[in-house]
């Protein structure tokens, strides 16, 4: 045994293991000290603790194991302890298989394991493993074996992995196999690398004997020379899809849809590409069949004279339509959409397209006839029928028709049937002659009858046709003259009420006559509702409040024997209406219901809000959709039956014995409702009872007050008064009836001569001209040319007629004063003075301003602080002209247009001063002045008004300041407030 000293640094390197193995006590071993080990030990272990290769020594009899740092990771866990332990005690778990290895190895055999599988618990647990397992045995001088060094390779991970991809494989060859088309993978050197079993199907071989061979070893030389253009784009980068005929092992020809998809790796190469081969063998059959079955119908088409088109599921004609154009003329972008419907006649245009779009949504075939504009201008006579094409879900999909020329089709159906209709006609004439023949010899008196009976109902209808068509004509002309005449006579009576009186009998008689014009008047009014033609003065009202005002008046007029109730929805809108008319129609309606009771039931008035919509309107074409106030009657009468209720509207038709009623009640009530844009609906049962109901526009505006006029005393002027009036009695009791009042007057029977007058130089106040009169010059522009000559001229018109120059739908032109006939003294007498004393103050509001004079300067000067003065007038021209000399007078003017905007005022300023016009559009004068020193008690309040007094309700201390006035009797006025007198 030869020994040698041993450096204390050995052995050499070996880097952990080396370490350990330097400092490790060897002489716990049977190894001994290193230094006394034979040379061929150290030699094997200083060249295995440099190896990188994981390697064991395991010497002697006792099997003591020296290992590398490549073997660390073999150890596991066991490692370090491991280093100078025997393999029994290192390896209990493969002990029986090492004793066995060692034995062989001592005998001096060389052996090796691949993929040797074991279980080993070197990480605290059974795991499987795999080595690569070498043994080698070692041998001394004499040849005697001393150890064995086993080299150790881990293939753990690694055959996992190659399962895994054996797995993944076999997996990818049953998804493909599953799918019914070809899959392959080529490499760059068109080396197939994957295949699936459609290269059976499609070219007799097995997957198997795919794999591993070149292209043109499976699909052969001439068709992959063919394709190489195509495999070459592909691993370019690019997706190839081709149609291909393929001759299959079977010799079928077969076309396929074959797809090279490029493969690229995670790096952005291209490494090969996926082959697909998909059968649509079936598919291009169904598109030839399709192809030829459109060719044959495009065939069947032209044999008849047809045309045809396609539209989109909703009925659009889109797309380039060849046929449809080349009939026609019409370009591309003319027959898109619904163009198509300008080259159909236009008597037939109309219906066709709404019976195309009835056919659109019900999803019919669409059946239909029309004639169509050629080419050539002419037009023809074509039979349309198109037909849905329905999808799976159950929508359009698209629509294909055809339009057939039958124009000669047609022109002999009319031959014939006129043929036909002449033999017909000879036929019923002859049949005719008999059965009148029959008749006559079987009844002649019943036969008479009948005719008579038959020409009474034809009779009847051509008198009701005729009272329709006349009344609407005659009702403005008979109000208009049946006015002047009530003007006339209540003029007239007027007048000769001042004649008599103290004679009781005499002064009984007048009032008597007085009551039958005032009736005459309600029923010209009548007549005027039911033309639609009365001049309505509508203000916004709440009907709620409005209808509790009216509960005595109801009452009364219905008698105790009637239950009244009025039923009231909160939250109720506004409505847009005359007010007077609105009574009236709901005292007829009130009335007309106690008359169908007899006297005796329950009478209910409901108000409240209703929307009206699209629906409803399109059964009701009078109607325009939108929100209403509803005013509804409703009475526990005996009804009517349907044929009464289509009459009830009727001017002078009733349901009442002859001699009650004037049959205008419901006629009046339709008439107001419609001239105000409203609607009215009557419902009715036989013993049920009657309901009526309005319908009112919504109006979104503040509800307008009330507005009382004063009545006072009468009083006449002294100004100059041109009466225009065709009327000759009219003229002459207007003319009686100013000049009674004081008033100078002229008169003129017509616009021109009133004309004449004024262009006279005659000094006039006031033109008081009728609206409607004979003559080529019309009263309003009369009216306006006198005004251009005399500017100061005031202008009040007078009609017992609404439609005119001043009147539109029914409504009164802004700015204009009308005093509807027939008339009162008082009415005639105040309104004249309105109107003179408002001019007064236009003409003083837009004057020039002079400069202060001396008594105005004293004046004021009694004035010794600075007022706030709120000011209330509806007229900007009035109301700005005060204000101007209000504020040279030294005060501070605020400014309302009406009392809602003055009781504003009122609560934010503090105010010395009202001063306020009696008739404001929402409220009147005293009633605000009432208000506004209840809030104020030191308020003084001053009165500016055309009128001769203060109203009834005045406050105590309110002064008076009539119109016209200037600014010193503003300041003559507010000098007296100042001094409290």
């Amino acid at each position: 045994m030869n020994y040698q000293v041993v450096s204390a640094h050995w052995p050499i390197g070996g880097g952990e293991t080396g370490e350990l193995i330097r400092q490790f006590d060897w002489t716990k071993t049977s190894l001994g000290l290193i230094k006394d080990w034979p040379s061929h030990l150290r030699i094997k272990v200083n060249s295995m603790v440099n190896s990188p290769i994981p390697q064991v020594l395991m010497w002697g009899d006792d099997h003591v194991m020296i290992y590398n740092d490549g073997y660390k990771e073999i150890a596991g866990d066991y490692h370090p302890r491991a280093l100078g332990d025997k393999v029994s005690a290192v390896w209990p778990e493969i002990w029986e298989w090492n004793k066995t290895i060692l034995e062989a190895g001592f005998r001096g055999e060389v052996q090796s394991f691949r993929d040797q599988v074991m279980v080993l618990n070197r990480h605290g647990s059974p795991e499987d493993v795999v080595f690569d397992l070498f043994y080698t045995p070692i041998y001394d001088e004499t040849g005697k074996v001393d150890g064995v060094l086993c080299t150790v390779l881990e293939n753990t991970e690694k055959v996992h992995a190659l399962n895994a991809l054996a797995q993944s494989q076999e997996e990818l060859s049953r998804l493909t196999n599953a799918l019914p088309i070809l899959v392959g993978f080529l490499d760059r050197d068109h080396v197939y690398r994957f295949a699936n079993d459609g290269y059976q199907e499609w070219f007799g071989l097995a997957a198997s004997d795919v794999i591993g061979k070149h292209a043109a070893e499976v699909i052969g030389n001439a068709y992959y020379a063919a394709r190489i253009p195509l495999l070459q784009k592909a691993l370019s980068g690019e997706r190839v899809i081709t149609d291909t005929v393929i001759k299959r092992p079977d010799g079928e020809e077969r076309t396929a849809e074959i797809r090279y998809v490029p493969r690229f790796t995670s790096k952005g190469e291209i490494d090969g590409i996926y082959v697909l081969i998909i059968d649509i063998e079936d598919r291009k059959q169904s598109e030839n069949a399709l192809r030829r079955s459109n060719e044959r119908f495009r065939a069947a088409v032209a044999a008849i004279h047809g045309v045809l088109w396609t539209n989109t599921a909703d009925g659009r004609m889109l797309g380039e339509q060849t046929a449809w154009a080349t009939l026609t003329g019409q370009r591309f972008e003319e027959y898109q959409d619904y163009g198509w419907a300008d080259a159909v006649h236009p008597d037939d245009r109309e219906g066709s397209v709404a019976s195309w779009q009835a056919a659109v949504a019900s999803k019919s075939t669409y059946v239909w006839e029309h004639r169509v504009r050629r080419h050539d201008g002419l037009y023809r006579t074509f039979a349309i029928r198109g037909v849905p094409i329905i999808g799976s879900s159950g929508d359009i999909e698209e629509w294909v028709g055809v339009h057939t020329d039958i124009t000669e089709q047609r022109e002999a159906e009319s031959n014939l049937q006129d043929h036909a209709s002449n033999l017909e006609r000879q036929v019923r004439h002859r049949l005719r002659a008999e059965e009148q023949l029959r008749q006559l010899n079987e009844s002649l008196e019943a036969r008479v009858e009948s005719e008579i009976a038959e020409r009474r109902q034809a009779e009847r209808a051509l008198q009701q046709a005729q009272k329709m068509e006349s009344i609407g004509q005659l009702t403005g002309g008979v109000a208009h003259d049946f006015n002047n005449l009530l003007q006339v006579v209540a003029g007239n009576l007027q007048l000769l009420a001042k004649d008599i009186v103290g004679n009781a009998q005499a002064e009984r008689r007048v009032g008597n006559a007085l009551a039958g014009v005032s009736r005459g008047a309600k029923l010209a009014s009548q007549l005027l509702a039911f033309g639609r033609r009365q001049a309505l003065e509508p203000r916004v009202i709440n009907i709620s409040r409005f209808i509790a005002g009216m509960d005595d008046l109801l009452r009364r007029s219905l008698g105790e024997a009637v239950e009244v109730e009025v039923i009231a929805s909160g939250g109720l809108w506004n409505t847009y209406a005359d007010p007077t008319q609105v009574e009236n129609a709901l005292l007829n309606l009130a009335i007309n219901a106690r008359d169908a009771m007899e006297g005796s039931g329950k009478l209910t008035v409901e108000v409240g809000n209703a929307f009206l919509d699209q629906d409803y309107a399109r059964t009701h074409v009078e109607v325009t959709p939108g929100q209403y106030v509803m005013l509804a009657v409703t009475d526990t009468g005996a009804g009517m039956a349907p044929d009464i209720l289509d009459k009830v509207f009727e001017p002078f038709f009733s349901t009442k014995p002859e001699g009650k009623g004037t049959g205008l009640g419901l006629s009046m009530v339709y008439g107001f409702v419609k001239q105000s844009g409203g609607h009215v609906k009557i419902y009715s049962e036989v013993n049920e009872g009657t309901t009526v109901k309005v319908y009112l526009p919504r109006s979104v505006a503040d509800e307008d007050r009330e507005v009382v006029v004063q009545a006072g005393p009468v009083v006449g002027g002294s100004e100059t008064v041109l009466v225009v009036e065709d009327d000759e009695a009219v003229r002459n009791t207007v003319f009686e009836t100013l000049t009674d009042l004081g008033y100078r007057v002229l008169t003129a029977k017509d616009a021109q001569a009133g004309l004449n007058v004024v262009e006279s130089g005659i000094p006039i106040d006031v033109i008081f001209t009728d609206v409607v009169m004979p003559g080529p010059l019309k009263s309003r522009e009369m009216a306006r040319r006198a005004k251009e000559r005399l500017p100061h001229l005031a202008v009040l018109f007078t009609s017992g007629y609404t439609e005119n120059s001043i009147v539109h739908g029914g409504i009164l032109d802004a700015g204009v004063e009308l005093l509807s006939k027939p008339y009162t003294r008082e009415a005639l007498a105040r309104r004249i003075r309105h109107v003179i004393a408002n001019q007064k103050q236009v003409d003083q509001a837009t004057a020039p301003r002079a400069e202060t004079v001396k008594p105005v300067a004293e004046v004021a000067a009694a004035t010794p602080k600075t007022l706030t003065i709120l000011l209330v007038e509806d007229d900007f021209l009035i109301r700005g002209n005060t204000a101007e000399m209000l504020a040279e007078l030294g005060h501070q003017v605020i400014e309302a247009g009406t009392g809602k905007e003055a009781l504003v005022e009122l609560e934010s300023n503090s105010i010395d001063v009202l001063i306020t016009d009696i008739g404001l559009p929402d409220t009147v004068g005293g009633d605000l002045a009432v208000r506004a020193v209840a809030e104020k008690p030191d308020l003084t309040v001053v009165f500016a008004t055309g009128e001769s007094h203060k109203p009834d309700n005045a406050p105590p201390g309110s002064r008076l300041l009539q119109k016209p006035y200037n600014e010193m009797d503003l300041a003559a006025v507010l000098a007296g407030v100042n001094a409290g007198s």
